[in-house]
């Protein structure tokens, strides 16, 4: 009868999963901006567009600011310099899951680029776009496709600003050429900085191609000043051709090897329960060739209100209360559904008729509709919007070095065939995406060619809730940081993956010269950055708890959560790994004592 029951409650998840997806609209309410302010401009907030930083804290500033012009911003970072107040910036939708963007404390200034959102200058001769540091990656390739020009490489999602992307180091999937991050087809910034009295407390660096200042720059986490322009070096417009194939997981490790050598684009997903790989061939292809396909990702696309509710509602009763088979029912039914509607893709921006689907750059490299509708009062909003209690999850990312990739591919399937259920809630999440990323020449960019990894994955609203078999997650996560020196994802991921990483990177003392030249007052730092850039403190906050947050990596019991039956034990592939596991012999035993 239990099981009866886990599996009615299931198809009652997958149900609602599929009206979900099915009842997807055309647009939807935009999500909120980042900064949010009690008075006027004044007693303000920031967060991201999730609602939540890993900490769960509240971020807070004294005010903020809203510049339209160069200028104006030049006088929002002289006012915070001569006052040295901290100030950080944030950008439209801004997705940067760390504390990227919060000054710490209550005293400090919050500048949004929002409407620093222009094409500034287009030399289509030269094949040359310039654009103010707040425009959306959607703006961006639309402004380059009417010149007839294209960005080659960029993220998959579209609602984040040209800052932002690039001081997290955003990328998209290949190996070939420069490769698939952003930043790599930065020829020329503008940069605002603090500066001494005597230059009126702020300046403007003009930044070109052959200024090693500029690898500085190109991925800054925003710690080195304001980018107000950016110039990108573009390509001719062109086609690609898209195809998914599912195959098993059974080589995985090995062609993974190759794949970013055989395909200019592709990525592939792994659905680790289900035994399977979505291989993406993705290639370049002549604008001759016939298509006018359309990436509209099912993912990225606005779902009803009432939808996400009851999705989430549903998930949470399985968190709770369903067993490991009633969660792996239910995981099934994305990745069918999403394969079923070709992802998103369609071959004329209508339908789907069949693979490949052909369609030009900037139709095909980047998608998130969900942004583009009127305001229709929350009745549609993003999957992710903070102002609806619908999915809430935490994301990691992390790169592991190409020659490493298939001994760390093969330990994960280990550990997911020691308890290939315990991997559903993966699954749930459309699985582990990898995508290349070439090695840069940006101080804080990729120091080898890699495969970046990303996962998606459940988070309670409420603090200190463990998760269902947390431990394979947590252990997954430390094998790539610790024993295959991945590096962290800068705007993903939770505290205890930043700790001791910036010794990772080989340019990272010449990176901190600039910073100390460009901001030597450390206005645009804080107590977060420099954790993570290893200048003060570590990003682990050790306590009760803090391992069942991702905030540290547990050395004792009562890092994880002892009273609900989780207790730090080693890992089971990754032995040196400390993971929160749940015990329930000794749950038993606690609550009898």
């Amino acid at each position: 009868m239990a099981v009866m029951q886990g599996q009615a409650g299931a198809t009652r998840v997958a149900v609602s999963l599929v009206l979900l997806l099915l009842a997807s609209l055309t647009g939807g309410s935009p999500p909120p901006e980042p900064v949010s302010c009690a008075r006027g401009t004044s007693d303000c907030t920031v967060t991201s567009t999730y609602g939540s930083f890993p900490d769960r804290a509240v971020c807070r500033a004294a005010n903020a600011t809203f510049p339209r012009t160069e200028k104006e911003l030049v006088a929002a970072v002289a006012a915070a310099a001569a006052s040295r107040r901290k100030v950080k910036v944030a950008t439209s939708h801004s997705h940067s899951f760390p504390k990227l963007a919060c000054p710490g404390g209550r005293d400090g200034t919050i500048i949004s680029t929002e409407r620093l959102n222009r094409t500034v200058r287009v030399d289509a001769a030269r094949r040359l776009l310039t654009v103010e540091s707040g425009m959306l990656l959607r703006d961006l390739v639309r402004a380059a496709a009417d010149a007839g020009l294209a960005l080659p490489h960029s993220p998959y999602w579209y609602g984040l600003t040209v800052g932002g992307l690039l001081a997290t180091g955003a990328h998209g999937s290949s190996l070939w050429g420069k490769g698939s991050a952003v930043h790599e087809y930065v020829v020329a910034l503008r940069i605002v900085t603090p500066a001494p009295a005597s230059q009126g407390f702020a300046v403007v660096r003009e930044l070109v191609a052959g200024d090693p200042d500029l690898d500085a720059a190109k991925v800054s986490l925003g710690v080195l000043g304001v980018i107000s322009q950016v110039t990108f070096e573009l390509q001719p417009q062109f086609k690609r051709s898209v195809t998914f194939v599912t195959r098993d997981d059974k080589d995985m490790a090995e062609k993974l090897s190759v794949w970013g050598g055989l395909h200019e684009f592709g990525d592939v997903s792994w659905l680790p329960r289900q035994g399977k790989a979505i291989y993406r061939e993705d290639d370049r292809v002549d604008v001759s060739t016939p298509g006018n396909g359309l990436n509209n990702y099912i993912g990225f696309r606005a779902q009803p209100t009432l939808g996400l509710l009851t999705a989430r509602k549903a998930e949470e009763r399985l968190e709770e209360n369903g067993t490991d088979v009633a969660r792996c029912l239910a995981a099934r039914l994305p990745a069918a559904t999403f394969e079923l509607q070709a992802y998103g893709f369609t071959n004329d921006g209508f339908f789907f008729t069949g693979y490949p689907v052909v369609g030009f750059q900037h139709r095909i490299q980047a998608s998130g509709t969900c942004i583009n509708g009127a305001d229709d009062g929350l009745l549609s909003a993003c999957t992710w919007d903070s102002r609806v209690r619908g999915p809430f999850f935490y994301q990691s990312g992390f790169s592991v070095a190409m020659p490493k990739v298939p001994a760390f591919v093969a330990d994960m399937q280990r550990l997911r065939d020691l308890n290939p259920r315990a991997f559903c809630g993966m699954d749930a999440k459309m699985g582990v995406l990898m995508r290349y990323v070439r090695a840069s020449s940006a101080y804080l960019g990729k120091a080898e060619d890699s495969l970046d990894f990303d996962v998606t994955y459940y988070r309670s609203y409420d603090e200190g809730t463990p998760r269902k078999h947390a431990d394979v997650f947590d252990e997954l996560e430390q094998m790539a940081l610790r024993k295959y020196g991945a590096l962290p994802h800068w705007g993903k991921n939770r505290n205890f993956a930043f700790d001791g990483v910036i010794a990772r990177y080989p340019a990272a003392a010449r990176f901190l010269e600039v910073k100390d030249r460009y901001d030597p007052d450390g206005i645009f730092s804080s107590e977060w950055s420099d954790q993570v850039l290893g200048i003060r403190g570590s990003p682990n906050v050790v306590g009760p708890g803090c391992a069942i947050e991702g905030l540290c990596v547990c050395s004792d019991d009562l890092h994880c959560a002892p009273e609900q039956g989780y207790f730090c034990r080693p890992g089971k592939v990754y032995t040196d790994a400390r993971v929160c596991a749940l015990e329930r012999r000794r749950t038993r035993l606690v609550d009898e004592l």
